[in-house]
């Protein structure tokens, strides 16, 4: 009697791709299925499929694959963040080119974003919005790279992945693919009259919409530019506003299809063709990155339009010089248990001048300014990659959000009231003023009356001739706070990440040393530990 036996499945993922064995194997199974199919029934990879795609693909098991990632760390400048990755395959060049913060925003983490450019699975090569226009720069080098490397290295992964069957396609409103439709309820001033600072709460009704969320997790809005900053642009080009551009006008386009800040390079590059002498060589340095006249950090689109009088570019080859207008994702301050239908956020406006003219975050002077209640925007929920409440509720949590970083952790409370965790809680919060700046002051007074915030601290900068912040008020309560750690507390962190979150790090670090006895190098570790093991998480930005 005959034994049918299988073929073996083809090595197609070679020894030399940047996969674990794990991943090989998976991916070596994935690519023989899509060989076998008509090429009919193979299409191109959505953004939404080339998530799921990754999302399958077993994760990366051994710090030998990226070297422990040094350079992960978004307060690590570029440059160093380079260097750190010199000699590494492009697939770790290009995940230290990102910004670091895995905040989703582009629809992946940092490693899976790079992982999807290098793979073929994802072109769009301008997602990581808190990169900037230095990270858009060196992916776009590396891609550049990766195009011209040889067939034999690494690359030969990418090319073995042009195309998918089907991969799942999100739901309605789980990606930023497939947004949903939510409309404003109210907007609420958080800040009390003499404040320096404009916070808003702001409520979404999700009903109809087919959007759920957990706590952790961002809601995302795809917002709209200033109409008048747009008008001003259309008189700078001397263009009419009714010009067409595919199937919308000039105008249209202009509020809701590209990006009017910063200035992206190839506005530049495009300049660069259609003048001359000294203004060609400089729009060309601008291309390049340069700072010839040390302004281009100031320049958005109208700036650089106004720096180069009299350039009058085509309004179609204008549009298609600037970026997509990129959705804006803000940490979620509300729990789906107590209103599934419901979600909150809380949004600093930000506001200030280059010059004689206000420059206005697109996005905040939206919720702030631009829409009335029953508006509808567009809008997904970005799920957290690593930012969640403990599964046991009974561990106690250490929230650190000064600022509007105490979004999540308004969600995390009314979370834990409504399971009645009996966990404990701290929250440490921040801001400018105590009687201006004390956001949620009578909810959070309310929750600790009740027993369920366990201790509140409260760190004020400008109250005093001494300025105060959550680190000093961590390293106050240092005793209390290694003994929540050494009970097996989490502890989350939301907030800036350029400065706030690394300060914080520190204050734990030289916590964990003086009240745990440890030395520095140890204390780092300890806290390097709590990472690895999921108990110290951070929603940065």
């Amino acid at each position: 009697m005959t034994q049918n036996v299988s073929p073996p499945i083809p090595s197609l993922v070679p020894e030399t791709a940047p996969f674990s064995d794990e991943q090989r194997t998976w991916l070596n199974g994935f690519f023989a299925g899509l060989i076998s199919l008509d090429n009919s029934g193979v299409t191109a990879l959505t953004g939404d499929q080339a998530a799921a795609l990754l999302d399958a693909v077993p994760a990366v098991t051994t710090e030998e694959d990226d070297g422990g990632a040094p350079w992960h760390d978004q307060t690590i400048p570029l440059a160093e963040r380079m260097k750190l990755a010199e000699g590494k395959p492009l697939r770790w060049k290009m995940m230290a080119a990102m910004a670091q913060q895995d905040c989703g925003q582009c629809g992946y983490d940092c490693r899976n974003y790079s992982g999807a450019i290098i793979s073929g699975a994802e072109e769009r090569l301008n997602l990581c919005v808190p990169g900037g226009k230095e990270t858009a720069r060196m992916v776009k080098a590396l891609a550049e790279e990766l195009k011209n490397a040889p067939k034999t290295t690494e690359t030969a992964a990418a090319s073995a992945m042009p195309a998918a069957a089907s991969a799942p396609t999100a739901a309605r409103g789980a990606s930023r693919d497939n947004p949903s439709i939510a409309k404003v309820l109210s907007r609420k001033l958080l800040n009390k009259p003499g404040s320096e600072k404009e916070t808003w709460h702001v409520e979404f009704d999700l009903t109809d919409s087919g959007i759920d969320y957990t706590v952790g997790d961002a809601f995302g809005l795809f917002p709209q530019n200033d109409p008048a900053l747009a008008d001003s642009i259309i008189k700078a080009l001397d263009a009419p506003a009714d010009f067409p551009i595919g199937e919308r006008t000039l105008r249209e386009v202009l509020i809701d299809g590209v990006s009017l800040s910063p200035a992206p390079d190839m506005l530049f590059q495009l300049f660069s063709y259609i003048t001359g002498g000294e203004r060609r060589q400089k729009a060309r340095a601008l291309s390049a990155g340069d700072d010839p006249d040390g302004d281009a950090e100031t320049l958005d689109v109208l700036a650089a339009i106004e720096k180069f009088p009299g350039v009058r570019p085509d309004p179609e080859a204008f549009i298609e010089s600037l970026d997509p207008l990129q959705p804006r994702l803000y940490s979620i301050s509300s729990s789906p248990k107590v209103d599934p239908n419901r979600v909150t956020l809380t949004v600093d406006t930000v506001r200030y001048k280059i010059k004689d003219r206000q420059r206005l975050g697109v996005c905040s002077t939206l919720l702030a300014d631009r829409i009335e209640p029953g508006a509808a925007l567009k809008a997904y929920v970005q799920k957290a990659h690593a930012f969640a409440l403990p599964s046991d509720p009974n561990v106690p949590i250490i929230m650190i959000g000064p600022g509007t970083g105490v979004a999540p952790f308004r969600a995390f409370l009314q979370e834990r009231q409504a399971v009645k965790a009996p966990g404990r809680n701290w929250l440490f919060f921040g801001h400018q003023r105590s009687d201006y700046d004390f956001f949620y002051e009578d909810e959070l007074k309310a929750i600790r009356g009740s027993g369920l915030l366990t201790r509140l601290m409260l760190a004020w900068s400008r109250d005093g001739d001494q300025k105060i912040y959550v680190q000093d008020r961590m390293r106050d309560s240092g005793r209390d706070l290694w003994a929540w750690l050494a009970e097996g507390a989490h502890i989350y962190v939301c907030g800036d990440a350029k400065r706030m979150a690394k300060d914080v790090e520190l204050a734990l670090v030289d916590i964990v040393a003086q009240h745990g006895a440890r030395t520095p190098e140890d204390a780092s570790a300890f806290v390097t530990d709590l990472k690895k093991k999921g108990r110290y998480q951070q929603d940065v930005y």
